[in-house]
């Protein structure tokens, strides 16, 4: 069955470069990001750990934490890890999954129910490991991204998108287009004009009945 919006993220136990977890345990009451790779010592993969390194505290900020995913061993993990900090400059501090046998790939849909080829995969193989999970702490999926193989992630992106959830899990809005963390927001229709004008002291700009906008509570 295909992981929807709002669905539990499954749990799982599983290996990593921080030792072994329950993921659900491992996610306490934090956001998280869980973001997939289908092999180590890949070169558009490279690029993403090293970033996401140097961005931890962004999310950290966020009380959100991180976690990777590769389907290989902890050894090799630890290994590319050397690689990404000789070469993106940033130390991977946030755990790795050893996704061996492909398990949790093929828990959270990444791979093809059917696909039970294993040994001696390649990144091509793999392709569909490309997957991006931002979770909430009441351990709910709130976005999925799979991003094809040439085209590295955009990560300021997934920061855009999770102060826009949690934007909006505290307060009757939604974020429009191109929304940046500080611009104004969108009041959501259920919410009428009277109870806007309760709900943000500020005022709000109504440019049609269904359309009013508001400063970023």
């Amino acid at each position: 069955m295909q992981l929807r919006i709002n669905d539990i993220a499954p749990n799982f136990t599983a290996n990593t470069t921080e030792g072994k977890i329950n993921f659900h345990e491992w996610l306490d009451n934090s956001w998280a990001i869980l973001f997939s790779h289908p092999k180590d010592f890949t070169p558009v993969c490279t690029t993403e750990l090293g970033y996401m390194a140097r961005i931890e505290r962004e999310f950290s900020n966020r009380k959100c934490k991180i976690i990777g995913l590769s389907v290989d061993s902890v050894s090799d993990h630890m290994n590319w890890k050397k690689d990404i900090e000789e070469t993106q400059g940033a130390k991977v501090n946030y755990p790795l999954i050893a996704d061996e046998n492909l398990e949790i790939a093929k828990l959270y849909n990444m791979l093809p129910a059917s696909d039970n080829i294993i040994d001696n995969r390649t990144a091509i193989t793999n392709a569909t490991v490309r997957s991006i999970f931002l979770i909430d702490p009441n351990k709910k999926i709130r976005m999925t991204l799979t991003y094809p193989m040439t085209t590295g992630r955009n990560f300021e992106e997934i920061i855009r998108v999770l102060d826009s959830i949690q934007l909006s899990s505290s307060h009757k809005v939604a974020t429009p287009a191109n929304w940046n963390k500080g611009e104004d927001v969108i009041i959501v229709p259920a919410v009428s004009d009277d109870e806007a004008e309760r709900l943000f002291p500020k005022g709000f700009k109504k440019i049609k009945p269904y359309l009013r906008t508001t400063e970023e509570p």
